[in-house]
């Protein structure tokens, strides 16, 4: 199962890598990064609410006292990592930010360490390394003269740290017993509510109803790059430590990379190739140790 599971998290991180198709057209039409960012959220949570209360209503059930995995998970995972990160890029450049945003592995091991109790090993420490340089050759900070401001470095950490959040609050979810699907609903239902101040509202709903095709734009980039990847993702984590997840996802930025390339004819650049070349042994290392982990718990057993 945790094999099956590891595919799930590279699927995901592929899924995720696919928001630049959307974000190319939606820029297109005038909509800015939090309006777009809006869509995302409100769209998945709409989409999510509808499919649970037609297919299983019971999914939809959550206890009060649990409210604060959701609202973390939504609010300060979600919807202040888009905040953070579309902050960052107007102070930096987006090769900052995008780097700043990878540091959310290093996150995740730490926290899963001290809350979860999952083992700080070798493997998973050089897999992290090697995954962090791979992101920052991908995502063309080396070489992009991109500048670093006080203010900027605050926020563009701020967004490494929500972003790792998901991962946290969601293992909190699943270990009170909630179906993935209710965990994502959920995230996304506060999410999308708790957007809606941040961006101009009216000037997305008259840009989206005035166009069909672009209406169904955006449905399907809620649905293939929020519902999909996040109800992947969260579904693996029931079997696959948060630290090593977190660092299979980094096949986020080699996904967009390789959409650019072939979807819209950029040049493949030395430095991107050695970066997905870096995360692919990454994803190597953390499997391969996975994959002894579970042989030497079998002898044993």
């Amino acid at each position: 199962m945790k094999n099956i599971s590891s595919f799930l998290i590279i699927l995901s991180g592929i899924f995720w890598g696919s928001m630049g198709i959307f974000v190319r057209q939606f820029n297109q039409y005038g909509l800015a990064s939090m309006e777009i960012s809006g869509i995302r959220s409100f769209g998945a949570g709409v989409i999510l609410t509808i499919a649970l209360f037609v297919w299983n209503r019971k999914l939809l059930k959550i206890k009060l006292k649990d409210l604060w995995i959701f609202l973390g998970s939504g609010i300060l995972s979600v919807l202040c990592f888009n905040f953070c990160y579309f902050k960052t890029i107007t102070m930096t450049s987006m090769a900052v930010a995008a780097v700043l945003e990878y540091t959310s592995p290093i996150v995740v091991m730490l926290l899963s360490a001290v809350i979860f109790k999952e083992k700080l090993t070798v493997s998973k420490l050089a897999a992290l390394v090697i995954c962090f340089f791979g992101c920052v050759m991908v995502s063309g900070v080396i070489g992009s003269g991109g500048t670093l401001t006080p203010q900027g470095l605050l926020t563009g950490l701020g967004a490494g740290f929500a972003y790792a959040l998901y991962t946290i609050f969601s293992r909190f979810g699943l270990e009170r017993g909630y179906h993935p699907l209710t965990i994502v609903a959920y995230t996304f239902i506060t999410s999308g509510l708790g957007i809606i101040p941040l961006c101009n509202a009216d000037h997305v709903v008259s840009t989206l109803t005035s166009d069909g095709k672009l209406f169904l734009l955006a449905a399907a980039f809620a649905l293939v790059s929020t519902v999909l990847p996040y109800f992947l993702y969260t579904n693996a984590l029931e079997h696959v430590e948060g630290g090593r997840a977190a660092i299979m996802a980094a096949t986020e930025p080699v996904a967009a990379t390789l959409f650019g390339i072939f979807l819209f004819h950029e040049k493949l650049t030395f430095n991107s190739a050695v970066g997905m070349l870096c995360v692919l042994t990454a994803l190597v290392i953390v499997n391969t140790a996975t994959t002894k982990n579970q042989l030497v718990k079998s002898e044993i057993s």
